[in-house]
């Protein structure tokens, strides 16, 4: 009684310490109680806890009002719109509570902004829904004939789950001559039935009794339990065993080993032979479980350990063990048992994890609270004092709050998803016991994402060829950014940024916004636009959006889409034909004419090359491949004919060859006629010269300045590249960087120059060249007066 009643002092002083604390702090109101009836319907009102608390019930959805206690929280639900507890499931109390305690469950309610932790009990009262159980239907005693009135004989307990006044009341004992019945206090709340005997019993006259003991509990109506008790008369043993003690005491510490001898009971007996021999058996009204634990040897009266020791289970067990002797019929008696459970530090700490969220937004402020955590410890005393703590080196803290053993996790630095996207925090709660004993529990928190990052290009600026006469609507080109960051912040769209001008090439451009593929709605030419750029806009679909630009630099890439053009002849109607007169008396290698054709593109598809494709003797005249000349292979004899007509083909050098023809019709006349006829055509050929003179000066003046830009342009690419570059301009080049094709222009004794790589002195520019073509005279096995020309391919 007097550790009771310190242990009694001891916790009302410690629940005064419990509610200053709150008061002082005022961080969570004081717990609020409720009660109700066990198999209530679900849907039942608990109670409306947000009014009780002083919460203001609009606030509810926003603040997050919910119940986080734990797994019995499934048996209610709280409606966050009115703030009232209602019952979710049904709530056997049975099941949920054992013994006579005050059946209680706690649950806590929590709210955000700011965040409050409410406590509110909810007491399960009984309800009269069992009636009392006997363990067996029958009970079986002997009595010898020579028991004395006053002799009391155990009998089962009636087990009733209710509690309180629904629990086991009263025993009733049907009418007889002989019996009455009597109760001894168990020690736990119960009373243990004991079948008195009243009046001497006569074998001769009556060898059985049959009696019906009803077990009644305090119920409204009661409920009832029977027991039908048969008491065989048997022939005299007049001594009984006696135990050495009325009580044995022991204290075992838990987790003992499997046989461990707990305590031995003795008890003797008078008599002599088999009615002297005592054998030891556990009570009949003993619950199975300590039949669980605990063993008894019916020779020794050893009492030892059978199964699992829990101190968190069961503090201290009752036994009652039985001495009988193996007499006709055999006495007994009972002998107490008290066994007292030592607590070890067997009970590693428990943590339970309460996360808000198990995402935390990377620009989330230091002291951000992302998890509420607690920790227990079944065993008691200093075993049971937990210290938590999580991982180092984390941007995060564990914080203690006014209650103890729990704990709150805030940030407490600057987070970047970008860095690190996923912490796996590890809790551990170790005891004071010793040794002490750890648990380890894994909080994972993803860093959500926000907007913090710009599309970045790889490459910028980029560059892009394209060759001419594309397609309209075609893809030309596809640009592509990455964002740092994730789903919509790193949706990307693409847009080309367009100035308005009129020169504005961007407005000929169109670009899908998701996935940046670049079409062109005109077809560019080469010999019109050669290069141009446009700026395209990345832009991501964060709030706000983020946006980078990238420069692409086009160029425009030849093909063979012109004809080669006749300069010269040309007649007066246009048509490529015209007629040459020379003396008869003309030596071979004499120059006729000269062919003159000039062709927009340039490259191998401006190169022209020369050759006869019609000839009315073969034996007279040459064609130069390469510069057009007409030469005279011979001189004429008087069976030679007068008039001789020649086809000239004029082909470039495109993957699909253009060509041309030009019809040089040659009038061989006596030298005096020739003489005439040359005066009259050097007048014409002057005034046609002049004209062609001013008309080049025109063209050269334009091309030869977009030669040199394309010049400068080629440079500056050249130097930005890696020197295993190959332009895509430059094909068929020698080791010492000249082309190794060439084409020859001449107009009567003018030559005509463009400057150009590794021009030699005396090169001259060719009339009706398209501004890239180099004139070099050649010097060995050509005649004098040839010059070589060799045609460069510019960006």
């Amino acid at each position: 009684m007097g550790d009771g009643g310190q242990r009694r002092r001891w916790e009302y002083c410690w629940v005064v310490l419990r509610f200053s604390l709150l008061l002082c702090l005022g961080e969570v109101s004081a717990q609020i109680r409720y009660s109700i009836p066990e198999e209530v319907k679900e849907g039942s009102v608990v109670g409306n806890v947000a009014k009780d608390l002083g919460l203001d019930v609009s606030t509810l959805v926003e603040r997050r009002f919910r119940i986080v206690s734990g797994s019995k929280d499934a048996l209610f639900h709280v409606n966050q719109n009115n703030g009232v507890l209602y019952v979710h499931e049904n709530i056997d109390r049975e099941e949920l509570c054992d013994g006579n305690n005050a059946c209680l469950i706690n649950l806590k309610f929590a709210v955000e902004n700011p965040l409050e932790i409410h406590y509110v009990s909810v007491e399960i009262t009984d309800i009269n829904d069992h009636s009392p159980i006997f363990p067996e239907k029958y009970q079986y005693l002997e009595m010898p004939e020579n028991t004395f009135p006053g002799a009391r004989f155990e009998l089962q307990t009636a087990r009733d789950v209710d509690v309180g006044p629904n629990s086991v009341r009263l025993y009733k004992l049907g009418q007889n001559a002989h019996f009455e019945l009597q109760f001894i206090d168990s020690g736990e709340g119960d009373k243990i039935p004991f079948l008195i005997l009243q009046k001497p019993l006569d074998r001769e006259q009556n060898t059985k009794h049959m009696l019906l003991l009803t077990a009644l509990d305090g119920g409204n109506p009661p409920k009832s339990g029977t027991l039908n008790i048969t008491v065989t008369v048997l022939d005299v043993n007049d001594n009984r065993p006696i135990c050495t003690q009325d009580e044995y005491s022991v204290t075992l510490p838990e987790n003992a080993l499997n046989g461990t001898i707990v305590i031995r009971v003795n008890a003797t007996d008078a008599d002599d032979g088999q009615n002297g021999v005592v054998e030891y058996t556990l009570g009949r009204t003993i619950k199975r479980k300590i039949h669980d634990i605990f063993e008894l040897d019916h020779v020794t009266g050893e009492i030892q350990v059978k199964g699992q020791v829990d101190f968190e289970e069961k503090e201290v067990y009752r036994l009652n063990v039985q001495a009988s002797d193996k007499g006709q019929p055999p006495t007994s008696v009972d002998c107490r048992v008290i066994i007292k459970i030592g607590d070890v530090n067997d009970n590693q700490p428990e943590i339970d994890v309460t996360s808000l969220s198990n995402t935390v937004s990377e620009d989330s402020k230091p002291g951000t609270v992302i998890s509420l955590i607690s920790v227990t410890d079944k065993d008691s005393g200093i075993n049971g004092k937990v210290i938590a703590s999580i991982s180092e080196d984390m941007p995060f803290e564990l914080k203690p709050s006014f209650q103890d053993n729990v704990y709150s996790i805030v940030t407490k630095g600057i987070l970047d998803r970008e860095l690190v996207s996923h912490y796996d925090i590890t809790i551990t709660a170790t005891d004071c016991g010793q040794p002490p004993l750890s648990t380890f529990k894994s909080l994972s928190i993803q860093i959500s994402d926000v907007n913090d990052n710009s599309p970045e290009f790889s490459q910028n600026p980029l560059q892009l060829y394209l060759v001419e006469n594309n397609a309209l609507g075609a893809s030309i080109f596809s640009v592509s950014a990455s964002d740092k960051d994730l789903n919509e912040n790193a949706a990307i769209s693409y847009h080309i940024v367009r100035e308005g001008t009129q020169n504005d090439m961007a407005s000929f451009l169109n670009i899908n916004s998701d996935n940046g593929d670049i079409s062109a709605l005109k077809s560019f030419n080469f010999e019109i636009l050669k290069t141009f750029q446009f700026q395209v806009v990345a832009t991501d679909s964060g709030n706000p959006p983020l946006s980078s630009n990238v420069t692409v630099n086009v160029y425009i890439l030849d093909q063979n889409d012109n004809t080669p053009v006749i300069l010269y002849p040309v007649s007066a109607n246009g048509s490529a034909e015209g007629v040459e007169e020379i003396p008869r008396n003309v030596n071979a290698g004499h120059l006729v004419t000269k062919v003159r054709a000039y062709d927009a593109d340039i490259g191998y598809n401006g190169w022209l090359l020369f050759s006869l494709q019609e000839v009315t003797d073969h034996s007279l005249f040459a064609l130069d491949r390469y510069t057009g000349q007409i030469r005279t292979l011979r001189s004429f004899t008087e069976t030679d004919e007068a008039e001789h007509k020649l086809v000239i083909l004029v082909k470039d050098n495109g993957n699909v060859s253009l060509s041309a023809t030009a019809t040089v019709i040659i009038n061989v006349v006596e030298p005096k006629e020739a003489f005439a006829a040359s005066d009259v055509k050097s007048s014409v050929k002057d005034e046609e010269e002049n004209s062609a003179t001013f008309y080049l000066i025109i063209t050269l003046g334009s091309v030869s300045t977009l030669f040199l830009i394309s010049i400068i342009v080629l440079i500056v690419m050249q130097c930005s590249k890696p020197t295993d570059y190959s332009s895509k301009y430059l094909q068929d080049v020698n080791n010492d960087g000249t082309l190794c094709h060439s084409i020859q222009y001449r107009s009567g004794d003018n030559r005509y120059m463009l400057v150009g790589p590794r021009m030699s002195i005396g090169s001259t520019i060719v009339p009706g060249s398209n501004g890239n073509t180099l004139v070099i005279p050649e010097h060995g096995s050509r005649a004098s007066g040839e010059v070589r020309t060799i045609r460069l391919v510019t960006a």
